[in-house]
């Protein structure tokens, strides 16, 4: 499974699409996504809350002022683990970029879990700027998982910013 995310453009708007396979149970990636405080561990502050149906994040990274970083949203799907699947998505407004949504989907495979993630409507030139910080993000809950320190998220996505197209 290649981890890098693809980007597919349709019309004005681009879906950012990343395949990975975590090498733990579906529950523990579930938690890793959902539960606050670990969640905190590899994207930062912020509070998933089912019952009030909302999602506010504070990424530590990328460096810039919280006001632009901060995402709020309504949840539109939570489906926790049951029989080998669980769905979380969410709309994702952030003051730099169009309202969009993003989509965990997780696949049990046998004691692993397969996640594709799907981040939809964003403009082609910003899905192109969010696809290396996404791919560092999910190294940094890869190495969270494995209860190592996560990546530092800028030095990950100067890693991975050249196998991405550029901006255009």
């Amino acid at each position: 499974m290649n981890d890098l995310g693809t980007i597919t453009a349709e019309g004005a708007h681009a879906t950012l699409t990343f395949h990975r396979r975590f090498r733990f149970p579906i529950d523990r990636v579930w938690a890793a996504i959902t539960d606050d405080a670990e969640r905190k561990a590899w994207f930062g502050e912020g509070t998933v809350d089912p019952q009030g149906e909302t999602v506010v994040i504070e990424p530590e990274d990328p460096p810039a002022p919280m006001e632009a970083k901060r995402v709020t949203g309504r949840i539109l799907t939570w489906q926790p683990p049951a029989n080998g699947r669980a769905v979380f998505e969410h709309e994702w407004h952030q003051r730099i970029v169009e309202d969009s949504v993003v989509r965990y989907e997780l696949t049990a495979d046998g004691d692993e879990t397969l996640l594709q993630f799907t981040h939809r409507g964003l403009s082609e030139r910003n899905a192109r700027g969010f696809a290396p910080g996404t791919h560092a993000f999910f190294d940094r809950a890869e190495a969270f998982l494995r209860d190592e320190t996560p990546p530092n998220w800028s030095e990950r996505y100067a890693e991975v910013a050249p196998a991405y197209p550029a901006w255009k």
